[in-house]
């Protein structure tokens, strides 16, 4: 038995170095043309060997077939949303009965790359800031967002429908919505 396992051993190991002296080396990728002017061309490349390399504990020599540098350039597209950069606070002094019509400016990170695609879209358009049952807040803007600054845009107030005196806050948040 014990013959038996050192004759499979040695025939593996036989066929194993017969496969390996009879492969082929596989060829080097051809060398990319130059860069086109105007990259950056101040990157350092390591240097290659040159010539066969002994190796000091066994003394054998590793025999260099081929040298190639090969140099890739990379190409990223990077998207970014359209988002709103700016808030908008509103304080106005409304007196009695009065109508008050008060314009804001919304800015955006870029200009939209697609015209009238996006669409400002608030939390409330129709708002009754005093909370006694009539809308008395109406936000009005323009349908699209085609430029990077919208302006336009108009928040109405009418003092006739407030019929509680004092101070009066509302949050309202706004986001950008595609048309669909």
């Amino acid at each position: 038995m014990n013959l038996l396992m050192q004759i499979k051993k040695i025939l593996s190991i036989f066929l194993i170095t017969s496969s390996l002296s009879i492969a082929e080396t596989i060829p080097a990728l051809p060398l990319l043309p130059a860069l086109p002017p105007g990259t950056n061309t101040d990157t350092i490349v390591p240097s290659l060997p040159n010539q066969d390399e002994v190796n000091s504990e066994t003394g054998k020599i590793r025999k260099l077939l081929k040298n190639t540098t090969v140099m890739l350039e990379a190409q990223v597209k990077v998207s970014v949303p359209l988002e709103i950069i700016s808030d908008v606070d509103i304080e106005t002094l409304v007196v009695d009965d009065e109508k008050l019509e008060i314009p804001f400016d919304i800015e955006l990170n870029k200009e939209p790359d697609i015209k009238d695609y996006y669409r400002i879209k608030y939390s409330e358009n129709n708002i009754d800031i005093d909370k006694d049952g009539q809308i008395d807040t109406v936000i009005y803007s323009p349908e699209f967002l085609n430029t990077r600054i919208v302006e336009d845009n108009i928040v109405s107030i009418d003092g006739s429908k407030i019929s509680k005196e004092g101070t009066h806050k509302k949050k309202i948040y706004m986001t950008i919505e595609v048309k669909e």
